[in-house]
């Protein structure tokens, strides 16, 4: 497990202004971490994160016996940020009947005929399950605020579009993940926080390597030159939305075993903070199990 001071460094406080400078993309930001050498640090976080996978399958059969609580975790980054990678080494150990994966493409006519919240309400996760959601509602008020013109398409009533319009969808998604603690749902957030020059890396790593191409658009290009706005979407986001019920994490994400470790020791921490325990078996349902031992026992080779 990692220490709780270290995890303390990545937790958003509820009611602080976020600056993104604030939070390292590396894993040499991490004070405790600065005295060891990379290849130590990366040996350690392969082995806990082997823990971690183990935990959570534990964790997760816990969570679809009790059937009280669900998880939802959410995922945000810039591109090229590593949240497919999280899916797939994070969550390799569930079980896929109870984990689902959501991913949000442009909203069609049904959904702009709703609030924008509204697509997002019908895919939480049932009791019992953990559910993932890679981009969320989150979508509209980061690249929604950075292209505003997107709004004309949502059928809103007439009215001003500046800071107040923001400030009260922060409010929205306050109060709709406080409705979802309140009945049973662990909220977590992850922002995976990649540099510039990481971004630029990776992009790089795709376009050389025709096995990658399917994973570039020219709109990953066009969206990078509006980095700096994002990062103000983001801090603003970041700032407003993160709650004693459903805090944000700002995950150093320029190396992905980094971010990939700390993910899931949060998540195993996290479910297990909920104190879950397997039903107890009534007299009767126990009375018939011992029945159907004793005929099974008796029964011919």
């Amino acid at each position: 497990m990692i220490k709780k001071k270290v995890i303390d460094q990545i937790r958003v406080t509820p009611g602080k202004k976020v600056n993104l400078k604030d939070f390292g993309t590396s894993w040499a930001s991490l004070p405790e971490l600065k005295d060891f050498g990379k290849e130590e640090v990366k040996q350690k976080a392969a082995e806990l994160l082997e823990e971690n996978r183990e935990e959570l399958s534990k964790a997760q059969e816990l969570l679809w016996a009790s059937d009280i609580h669900s998880v939802l975790v959410v995922l945000q980054a810039m591109d090229a940020a590593g949240k497919d990678g999280i899916i797939k080494h994070v969550m390799s150990g569930l079980n896929p009947q109870g984990c689902e994966v959501q991913s949000f493409k442009q909203p069609t006519a049904e959904e702009l005929d709703h609030n924008f919240l509204w697509r997002y309400m019908c895919r939480t996760p049932e009791r019992g399950r953990i559910g993932i959601f890679n981009r969320s509602y989150y979508e509209d008020v980061l690249v929604v605020k950075v292209h505003p013109e997107m709004l004309d398409k949502a059928k809103l009533p007439p009215g001003k579009r500046g800071d107040g319009f923001w400030e009260k969808r922060y409010e929205d998604i306050n109060a709709f993940e406080h409705h979802l603690v309140r009945n049973g749902t662990l909220v977590l957030k992850f922002f995976l926080h990649i540099s510039k020059d990481e971004q630029k890396k990776r992009f790089l790593e795709r376009l050389e390597n025709p096995d990658k191409h399917w994973k570039f658009s020219a709109a990953d290009m066009a969206e990078r030159g509006f980095w700096n706005e994002y990062a103000k979407a983001f801090e603003d986001a970041l700032s407003a939305t993160s709650t004693k019920w459903a805090p944000w994490y700002v995950i150093p994400a320029d190396h992905k075993w980094v971010a990939r470790t700390l993910i899931s020791d949060i998540l195993v921490t996290s479910i297990k903070s909920l104190d879950l325990e397997f039903p107890t078996v009534s007299a009767e349902k126990n009375a018939a199990l011992v029945e159907a031992k004793r005929q099974l026992d008796q029964e011919e080779s």
